[in-house]
């Protein structure tokens, strides 16, 4: 098995060879294997896995119910994740297990909102001068184009929505793995805030 989905607790601190490592706590409960997809029926080898239980039934759509029902599921699941298979069968359990300490991770989520920001902190402009009068301070400057082509040029870094988007950072290592509490501990930062939805996937 090569991926889990998660959900981020926060971040933490441990010690490592008298050194202190800043960690990312992340919650990853046993998930369900519901399908096994082979090359000769559907063309490509993957496991559907699925995760965090869903209380209220009324938010499972018909056809989900009826993959859990065929897999023989005790529980619907909120997120059904598909990833390649590793000889697992319908009904076995996915855990934190799968990965070990030093495994090379990739995380994926969405980055934390930041509302409607200028260019210069969404885009990273330097700015004009702030004293003698100027009145060109944090402004994105000239965007036109003169007679031709008569606007602006589509892909322009301006001003706009920031933030709360899919983001995947990448060459992450894993500190620790506590099976007992189904937390996985990623050095450095992971993108999202607390209880964000995480895929975790093993670097290929």
């Amino acid at each position: 098995m090569t991926g889990m989905v998660g959900r981020k607790l926060g971040m933490t601190q441990i010690f490592e060879g008298g050194r202190l490592v800043p960690v990312t706590v992340i919650e990853a409960e046993p998930g369900f294997v519901l399908e096994v997809k082979t090359r000769q029926k559907h063309g490509y080898e993957a496991v559907k896995v699925g995760f965090f239980e869903q209380r209220k039934a009324k938010l499972v759509t018909k056809p989900m119910k009826g993959v859990f029902e065929k897999a023989g599921a005790k529980a619907l699941y909120r997120y059904v994740r598909e990833f390649p298979m590793d000889g697992l069968q319908v009904g076995e359990s996915v855990t934190v297990e799968k990965f070990a300490k030093g495994d090379r991770i990739k995380v994926s989520g969405v980055s934390k909102g930041k509302g409607f920001q200028g260019v210069m902190k969404r885009h990273k402009y330097r700015g004009g001068p702030d004293s003698h009068g100027s009145m060109f301070n944090r402004a994105p400057g000239s965007i036109g184009a003169s007679s031709f082509p008569s606007r602006v040029w589509k892909g322009k870094s301006l001003p706009g929505h920031m933030g709360a988007e899919r983001v995947t950072v990448k060459n992450l290592s894993v500190e620790d793995v506590r099976g007992g509490q189904n937390l996985i501990l990623v050095r450095g930062a992971v993108p999202g805030a607390k209880g964000t939805i995480l895929e975790i996937r093993k670097e290929d």
